[in-house]
């Protein structure tokens, strides 16, 4: 026993640097905070140190060793383990034989370069593979739920890495399959299926577009609240919790879904509520999902609430000497308590990007311009209404107010909005045709917004790079496009970065409606700490142990991930 007794205590002692580490770091410190772990180590080398550390050890052992701690910081784990190329072609060949075909031409897996490349990157991500092997080795295109469940019983058990997709259309690297593996693309999965009109819900497979839907629901006088980029898709949306014009009326993607369909990565088929605007039954497992950017499961359906559109609606274009009295503006809206369907902001730059562009039948003042959609239950209300916001405009050194009076003209007043990012790229573009686009967005409280604003704006025109401003100003959401050359690339991410920590130090969020992904995993911890984070890594092993989806994104999941997206502070 003794023997056995000085092996371990040698062990032991070759830890306790590490033990002295730990404790700073909230792990367990181990013997060398007791009596007796003392005692051995100053009678190191001996029998009876020995001897004493054993006794205390098999103490210890009976009353901490089975407590976990509620969190799991990242020097806690080990790396994972993933399927070898032969572990994956088994994997990928029992896949074949629980997805179906469709009736289009399109393979229901496919590794060809074509596919394999369009799933790994695009032209508006801001962070961008490292190598070739970022790519997934296989597209599964599943038609179900139930496919998507089998597929992910074969991934979990062989860890075969998953990256679920559909639009493409996220910024922050999202879908870049870092381990290789296989992507889920759910775009089959596209069918509307149920709307509960008297009820303002309806059930949609998680393919399902959000312009699609639009369209849809425009017939019965509905609408859903998140419109974020085009091609942007409901699963998309609700992964990483996506806006738009709408949410300064109605919210963000969270407080408009009732219900998801999520399959778990062990193929667990999971429904998180009915269908009640209200409940309070058990946890709230659909903000746990939402927001969750595809590393917690594979959202295949959702429940979502509708809103009435307004019976009588208009667009106000109200342009203001500075950039900072234009958001006063807002402030005092907000505050007095002016509900308006979108409160939007071009600052100068966006407005003479669209001038040059062409892309609208008018010109525009070149100023920093609000543009307001307002909404109304008759026209006595929404004169009453436009009245109050023009005096309020007014107030903070507005320059004109123009407001439209027909369906033409609404439609005219707020294309400009609409071709704002678009205007960014082809003007970029007609500079230089390698030109690449970084399109990033922080959010700060409403107060908040004057400072914010002028400062990041005064930044970026002084960087002398071509750079336009948007902001869903209603909810204190702002993006910045920025147009670079290869060569400026570290210029721009220093830009980037210095926006966000301003956020930051504005009691602020790194992202608004973007997501984290793999581009803001650093800015996270920044912003919130490192208890929270290593939080969420205890939930994501809780649910994914093997840690199959979405590897890397939101926080690290592996302690030899060293590679930092944010350079020295």
């Amino acid at each position: 026993m003794f023997s056995r007794a000085i092996f371990r205590f040698v062990k032991a002692v070759r830890h306790v640097r590490f033990n002295s580490t730990a404790r700073n770091q909230g792990r367990p410190s181990g013997f060398t905070d007791t009596l007796l772990g003392k005692t051995a180590i100053f009678t190191s080398g001996s029998i009876l140190g020995a001897y004493l550390y054993e006794q205390d050890l098999n103490r210890k052992n009976k009353t901490t060793d089975s407590i976990a701690p509620s969190t799991l910081p990242l020097n806690m784990l080990d790396p994972p383990k993933y399927a070898s190329d032969p572990e994956l072609e088994e994997a990928v060949e029992k896949i074949r034989k629980v997805v179906k075909a469709s009736d289009s031409v399109q393979p229901v897996v496919d590794n060809s370069s074509e596919q394999r490349e369009s799933h790994s990157d695009t032209y508006y991500n801001t962070v961008h593979p490292s190598n070739k092997d970022q790519s997934p080795k296989y597209v599964v295109f599943p038609g179900s739920t139930e496919e998507v469940s089998e597929v992910l019983k074969i991934c979990n058990e062989s860890r075969v890495p998953v990256v679920a997709t559909s639009g493409m259309s996220s910024l922050e690297g999202h879908f870049i399959a870092t381990r290789g593996g296989i992507t889920i693309d759910i775009s089959r999965m596209g069918k509307i299926v149920k709307l509960n009109k008297e009820d303002l819900d309806i059930t949609v497979q998680a393919g399902v577009g959000w312009e699609e839907l639009a369209d849809y629901l425009s017939e019965h006088n509905l609408l859903f609240s998140s419109d974020p980029g085009p091609g942007a898709t409901i699963s998309g949306i609700c992964a990483t919790n996506a806006s738009g014009t709408n949410a300064s009326r109605y919210g963000e993607c969270y407080k408009n879904v009732l219900s998801l369909t999520v399959v778990l990565p062990d193929g667990t088929i999971v429904k998180t509520k009915q269908r009640p605007r209200k409940s309070s039954a058990g946890y709230n497992l659909n903000s746990l999902f939402v927001g969750s950017e595809g590393t917690l499961g594979v959202i295949t359906e959702a429940t979502l609430r509708l809103h009435v559109k307004p019976a009588v609606e208009s667009v106000a274009v109200v342009p203001f000497k500075t950039i900072k009295d234009a958001a006063t503006a807002v402030g005092e809206i907000v505050r007095a308590g002016v509900d308006l369907n979108a409160i939007e902001l071009l600052d100068t730059n966006m407005m003479k990007c669209i001038n040059k562009s062409g892309e609208t039948s008018r010109q525009w003042s070149e100023n920093p311009t609000l543009f307001l959609k307002m909404g109304a239950a008759n026209k006595d209300s929404m004169k009453s209404l436009v009245d109050h916001v023009s005096q309020i405009t007014k107030s903070n050194g507005s320059q004109e107010f123009q407001f439209a009076t027909d369906d033409d003209e609404k439609t005219e007043l707020w294309s400009a909005r609409k071709v704002a990012l678009w205007s960014t790229i082809n003007q970029g573009k007609e500079e230089n045709k390698d030109a690449q686009l970084w399109t990033t967005d922080a959010a700060v409280p409403i107060s908040h917004l004057p400072q914010f604003l002028e400062e990041t704006v005064a930044e970026l025109n002084q960087s002398g790079l071509e750079n336009t401003l948007v902001a869903h100003i209603g909810d204190g959401n702002a993006h910045s496009f920025i147009v670079y050359s290869h060569e400026q690339h570290q210029l721009v991410e220093d830009l980037v970065h210095n926006m966000i920590r301003r956020a930051l130090r504005y009691e602020g969020t790194c992202t608004g409606e973007h997501g984290v992904g793999l581009g803001k995993r650093d800015f996270l911890l920044e912003e919130i700490g490192d208890s929270p984070v290593d939080l969420m890594r205890r939930i994501k092993l809780s649910i994914d142990p093997n840690r199959i989806m979405n590897p890397d994104k939101i926080f690290r999941i592996d302690p030899n991930d060293v590679a930092a997206e944010v350079h020295s502070k």
